[in-house]
């Protein structure tokens, strides 16, 4: 009987892992999902993460993507009733986006890259703040899920089922492969990012961060002084020099 090593072991457990990474998602989910009005897309239309901004649908509505290779994005854009003043709603922004793993009971865990996502709360009639803008981090169980043609609009169609088993505003397939953007940490911080290192990446694999943050120079989030003020453009050295030049001028023309 052949003998087995460690090494032939540990050849046969890395290609196993490699075998379970890569299917990590059902091709049945791939692609871009929006609910009926088909106006909240994921992608760069909905968040601009160089702006680090939202860019505001005509309709509320939701959206997924998911890719092949075990990542998704949502957008969430919802009314919210005001019963203080019915005609003044107020209307909630978020973007999140990370890994997604579907799991032995084909539940799926959606895990977000925490430092990226982002949640712009709006109450247009208060006095003083109009809009909250915060980042946003909240994990995700899908309990279950189908895919199937819509026996009405004849368009495929996905369910999706939270931790609870309530289910979701039904989607519509949108776009295959999915509008999405880019799968990586894209805002990093200094003291955290999403995948637990405290510098950026200088690669841009799945899962990595970008090299700098996408949002730099982003007009509110400014780094530093980016317009020096005038002290900050004085020289020193000249302004001491040129006050010894005008003491001795001074002197010599008191003398004479």
């Amino acid at each position: 009987m052949p003998s087995i090593t460690l090494q032939s072991l540990l050849i046969a457990g890395a290609s196993l892992l490699t075998s379970i990474s890569a299917a990590t998602i059902d091709t049945q989910l791939v692609g871009t999902w929006s609910t009926k009005s088909a106006k909240v897309l994921t992608g760069p239309g909905f968040y601009n993460p160089v702006n680090d901004s939202f860019i505001e649908p005509s309709h509320t509505g939701i959206s997924y993507s998911f890719t092949a290779d075990g990542f998704y994005e949502s957008a969430y854009y919802r009314a919210v009733s005001n019963p203080a003043d019915p005609s003044c709603p107020q209307a909630i922004m978020q973007f999140q986006h990370g890994s997604v793993v579907l799991n032995s009971d084909l539940s799926l865990s959606l895990t977000p890259f925490a430092v990226d996502g982002r949640q712009l709360q709006s109450n247009p009639c208060t006095s003083s703040t109009k809009a909250t803008y915060t980042r946003y981090n909240q994990s995700e169980t899908m309990a279950k899920w189908q895919v199937y043609i819509d026996p009405y609009t004849k368009m495929t169609r996905l369910d999706l089922y939270k931790f609870d088993g309530s289910p979701m505003n039904p989607m519509f397939l949108a776009y295959s492969p999915p509008l999405m953007l880019p799968t990586v940490t894209m805002n990093p911080t200094i003291t955290a990012t999403a995948t637990g290192g405290k510098k950026a990446k200088r690669t841009a694999g799945a899962g990595d961060e970008s090299v700098f943050p996408l949002n730099k120079d982003a007009k509110h989030i400014k780094r530093g002084i980016e317009q020096p003020s005038l002290i900050h453009r004085i020289d020193l050295n000249m302004v001491w020099w040129a006050g010894v030049g005008m003491i001795i001028f001074g002197g010599t023309a008191y003398l004479l």
